[in-house]
């Protein structure tokens, strides 16, 4: 008896990893929607909104606080929403829908701020209260479509190996497309730095933020309405509590939860700072990346043979670490006779750390996405039912506490080691230079180390993994039944 359970199991997933669910037209919107998440400039954030709009760095650590609360309090609240949601359209594209024209507002205002309160002080009272509250709700919409996207993308196909090709061909194809706003943004800022180009910065900023959010808007809105959920969910909704528990039991989870809570320790102060204030070429990260940038597609290959030969927590522990590892040898190197200040020395040591980093770029990308869709289908197979939003807050939850209080840090250190907001390149002192230098080469390499303990304890694999997802594929397939029954009995409202 037992032998023919186990037979049937195995069928039922055979079949579901046969078929195809996804179709030509949902596939171009899932790599472009993969796309929209990186097609910006917010890798120039950071230098935005100290030197252009000109927040206090002393104000931004206390904002950074603030918001980084509100966060963690309001994720809880909105995962318990969107779990119980249940319509004709889906449990999470009406909320994805929801989100779009509020953050498209929110995003033009993000970048309008410095017409907005042009020629003010970076302690200006009126601008501080705005920027305050205007994070406070760009942040509770940006949580809610965080929460809804994390779900979406999980359940758009029940066939396992069609997800990791979906990731794999988004992770891909984005990659050929998503940074030019950035490669173009650091070209801008290099012109216009050293005199080449004759437009002020502030219009730089305000049109290519203005643009790129106008371009996601419209990439994101083609996912809604083409994109399906597949995944079945069961009828009845679960409680809170049932929420709470489905992540306390769930091993994988609690580990992902712990590694994003070490982490969350790493410290650095991003190495635009140090490129466009030191070495004055904001340009320097595509530079050093045009070898990587033919390396890095090639990566995509040797995924499924990689997942095949090793376990996921070596590819996890090697993919996640080997950056860090590298940058060691670039601190070395620019810590010699001042060559952090040397253009010739600093863009070949980058260069090559780049180059032999992207050798795992595939794997980067590939599987934490396909963990995070692990641990989801682990608590419904743990449960028997699914809590894609309380899976995804809690994934974040420690990472969140603890990045609030390393974001309020960084703006402090910033601050303490004299960097003058708005600048500019060549007007920081000498010390102030090499401390931005080993603020994002020597610190976060060292602090990564945190997170690298809890990767060992990840059992996620093999015959265990293989199990969950036969009896899954069983379960999914009697669900479909019920409902299947009910809806030929009577008209079944799902939104009772």
């Amino acid at each position: 008896m037992a032998e023919n359970i186990a037979v049937k199991e195995k069928a039922a997933a055979v079949a579901s990893n046969n078929r195809r669910y996804v179709g030509t037209k949902e596939t171009v919107a899932y790599v472009v929607y993969d796309i929209s998440q990186s097609f910006n400039i917010n890798k120039y954030q950071d230098i935005f909104i100290t030197d252009i709009v000109q927040i206090g760095l002393s104000f931004q650590t206390i904002v950074t606080f603030v918001i980084g609360i509100w966060d963690v309090i309001n994720d809880v609240f909105l995962a318990a929403i969107v779990d119980k949601t249940r319509t004709r359209f889906g449990k999470f594209r009406p909320w994805l829908f929801i989100c779009s024209g509020p953050g498209y507002l929110l995003s033009l205002i993000y970048w309008l701020l410095p017409l907005i309160f042009s020629g003010t002080s970076p302690y200006h009272a009126g601008k501080l209260a705005f920027y305050m509250i205007f994070q406070l709700v760009s942040n509770l919409n940006g949580s809610l479509a965080t929460i809804a996207r994390t779900g979406m993308l999980s359940t758009i196909t029940p066939n396992v190996i069609e997800r990791t090709r979906l990731i794999t061909q988004a992770s891909l194809f984005s990659g050929f497309i998503e940074k030019w706003p950035e490669i173009f943004m650091g070209l801008l800022i290099d012109l216009i730095n050293h005199g080449t180009l004759k437009i002020p910065m502030k219009a730089l900023y305000v049109t290519a933020g203005v643009f790129t959010s106008s371009v996601v808007a419209v990439m994101g809105l083609f996912f809604v309405f083409t994109a399906k959920e597949r995944v079945a969910q069961r009828v009845e909704k679960p409680s809170v509590i049932q929420g709470i528990k489905s992540i306390l039991n769930n091993k994988p989870l609690l580990i992902l939860t712990i590694t994003e809570f070490m982490q969350a320790f790493g410290m650095n102060s991003g190495v635009n700072y140090y490129y466009i204030n030191v070495l004055g070429l904001a340009s320097m990260t595509t530079i050093v990346g045009i070898p990587g940038a033919f390396v890095s597609p090639t990566s995509y290959a040797f995924v499924t043979k990689a997942r095949a030969r090793f376990s996921t927590r070596t590819l996890w522990i090697t993919s996640s670490h080997l950056g860090d590892f590298l940058m060691i040898f670039v601190y070395l190197i620019g810590a010699i006779n001042k060559n952090y200040k040397k253009l010739a020395v600093m863009i070949p040591a980058f260069m090559i750390r780049e180059t032999i980093w992207m050798t795992c770029w595939g794997l980067m990308n590939v599987i934490p996405e396909e963990m995070r869709n692990e641990t989801i289908d682990y608590g419904e197979w743990k449960n028997g039912y699914r809590t894609e939003g309380m899976t995804a807050v809690a994934k974040d939850l420690a990472r969140k506490l603890v990045g609030t209080v390393g974001a309020s840090i960084k703006a402090f250190i910033l601050s303490k080691i004299g960097y003058v907001e708005g600048a500019g390149y060549g007007n920081q002192t000498e010390r102030t230079e090499y401390l931005l230098f080993m603020m994002c080469t020597l610190l976060p390499t060292v602090t990564s180390v945190f997170g690298l303990v809890p990767k060992f304890f990840y059992d996620l694999s093999g015959e265990k993994k293989e199990r969950m997802y036969r009896e899954l594929a069983e379960r999914r397939r009697s669900i479909m039944n019920q409902m299947d029954e009910l809806k030929s009995d009577k008209p079944l409202d799902i939104n009772e």
